[in-house]
This record gives structure tokens, C-alpha cells and sequence, in this order.
């Protein structure tokens, strides 16, 4: 008799422990990200697993937001198949958010302002020094990047895209290329994480086409697009956003960054300024931003 009171006793803690643990169980977002993007994502050499601050921020977005996640690696033009195929659920890759874009996914509230910048050997810096140098230019760039369609745009000689930015510096190493066109902020960490190759190259003093960063779900997910901007609007007002970690290398103190604003006047510039102080990338740098206006 005992026993059995004992044994019913067990079950009914086994079926209890159970439920609370089916209770708390979290759905898993397969999150999609081209980890050759540093310091957005890239893949950790001596934890082999995935980091950078897309993958940190989206891991707090996710949790704030009731899921645990799983990163995926592919290539950077398979993120919006995948995504529209289901095979994943969320694009954390520094993908920008742009009108194109946008008919194919739905993002997420902007959470990063970044803008193209071009890297090109010292020994060639006196020729190319805007980027209308680079008119007639063999350039490389990361396939399906906003770089590579800016490339395509500048009259150079020749664009050759690449599945990793580590195979578009390869290609301007090598002396294949004359510029690689990316993101400013993965030229910069590049230059910081690879002394002995950066001591040749140059990175550029103009920022063009200033564009933000979104997390991008499948067009139509209403329900998981609003979560995700809840619980990033939700770590922005509780400062959790802006304790993650958003590791850019220094510049040079003596160069400064050239941002030229087309068709606009002087106001413009002052407007841009004050905008400008509102992004977190830029704290540290403003004294050495230097806003040009005209044609």
C-alpha cells in the first residue's frame, strides 16, 4: 500500500515537472547570416561559434521576444531565398534595408545607420581619391550587397562579386582588383583585425549612400515582425541596446571622414549634423566628419 501511494506520488511529480517543462519550452528562430561580415557576424575562431553584433543583438531581440534561436550559415544571395522558401525565419545579417528589398521581406525597425566606404593599396591612394576614381576601376565586392549594386553604378571596368568579403580583399591583395566597395564599418574592422595586410592598403575618406540595417522576416509574417520590433523597441528604452558590444576599429585622428550631400544647400549640412550625433557608430569621430554640399 505504501508503495503504491509512494509510486503515485512520483507520477504525479513526474507528470507536474512535465507540464512546467512543455510550459516553458520556447519556439527556436532559424536565423540566416553570412558570417564573413565583421564585426557583424562572423564565426569565432576559438569558440567556433557564431558573434558579432547582429548575432548578439538579435539573440537579446529573440529572447525579449520569447525565443531561443538558431543561427544558419549560407551565402548572402541565398538569405531572401531561404527566408521566402521557409527554410529560415529571420535574416541577421547586416542586410539593408532598401525599396528592392522590401518587395521581397518585411523588416524590422532600422537598428544601425552604416554607409559604403572603398579600400584600395596606398601605392594606388593619389589616383583614387573620391569615388568618382573609381570610374574605369576593376572593384570587388560581396555578391547581393548594396556595395555591389553601388559598384555597378560607377562606371568601373569591370565589378567582380564575390560569396565572402575575405575573398573580395583576396582579390585586391592579389592586385586583381583596384578597390573593394563594402560597408564602412567591415573595411574599418578588417584594417584593425589584419596588421600585416592592412599596412599596404588605405581606406577611403568618403561615406556614400548612408543606409540602414534591418532584421528581415518573410513578407506577410505580421505577427513575428511585430514582436521583433516590440522587443527592440523594448531593449532600446531599457539601455540594453546600447550596452552591446559594437566593436569598430579606430581610424587615423589625422584623416578625416567626408560625407557629400547632392543637390543640397548649407542648412542641409547643419540638419545632417545634428542627425548625425544621433547614431552611436559615429560617437568618437564627429569632431573629424566633414559635410560637403553641391551638385
Amino acid at each position: 500500500m505504501m508503495f503504491k501511494k509512494v509510486f503515485a506520488a512520483a507520477a504525479s511529480a513526474l507528470a507536474i515537472a512535465a507540464f512546467a517543462g512543455n510550459a516553458m519550452a520556447r519556439d527556436t528562430l532559424r536565423v540566416g547570416t553570412e558570417p564573413t561580415f565583421a564585426p557583424f557576424e562572423f564565426l569565432d575562431t576559438k569558440t567556433q561559434e557564431f558573434s558579432g553584433f547582429d548575432i548578439d543583438l538579435i539573440k537579446a531581440v529573440a529572447d525579449k521576444a520569447g525565443y531561443d534561436i538558431k543561427v544558419m550559415n549560407m551565402g548572402f544571395d541565398a538569405l531572401i531565398p531561404a527566408l521566402s522558401a521557409g527554410t529560415i525565419d529571420v535574416i541577421a545579417s547586416g542586410i539593408s534595408i532598401t525599396e528592392e528589398r522590401q518587395k521581397k521581406v518585411d523588416f524590422t525597425s532600422p537598428y544601425y545607420q552604416s554607409g559604403l566606404s572603398y579600400l584600395v593599396r596606398k601605392a594606388d591612394a593619389e589616383k583614387i581619391k573620391t569615388f568618382a576614381d573609381l570610374k574605369g576601376k576593376t572593384l570587388a565586392v560581396q555578391i547581393g550587397t548594396t556595395g555591389a549594386a553601388y559598384a555597378k553604378n560607377v562606371g568601373a571596368a569591370r565589378v567582380s562579386a564575390f560569396n565572402t568579403t575575405s575573398e573580395a580583399f583576396m582579390d585586391l591583395n592579389v592586385k586583381n582588383a583596384d578597390a573593394v566597395v563594402l560597408d564602412r564599418p567591415v573595411l574599418a574592422y578588417f584594417l584593425k583585425t589584419k596588421p600585416r595586410v592592412a599596412k599596404n592598403l588605405q581606406l577611403s575618406t568618403e561615406i556614400a549612400d548612408a543606409e540602414h540595417f534591418g532584421f528581415a522576416v518573410k513578407k506577410g509574417n505580421a505577427e513575428l515582425l511585430q514582436k521583433l520590433n516590440a522587443a527592440l523597441e523594448e531593449l532600446k528604452k531599457s539601455g540594453e541596446f546600447a550596452k552591446i558590444d559594437m566593436t569598430v576599429a579606430p581610424e587615423d585622428d589625422n584623416d578625416s571622414i567626408v560625407v557629400h550631400a547632392a543637390n543640397a544647400d548649407p542648412l542641409d549640412a547643419v540638419n545632417m549634423r545634428k542627425e548625425i550625433r544621433n547614431h552611436h557608430e559615429y560617437i568618437g569621430v564627429l569632431h573629424r566628419i566633414q559635410i560637403t554640399v553641391g551638385p
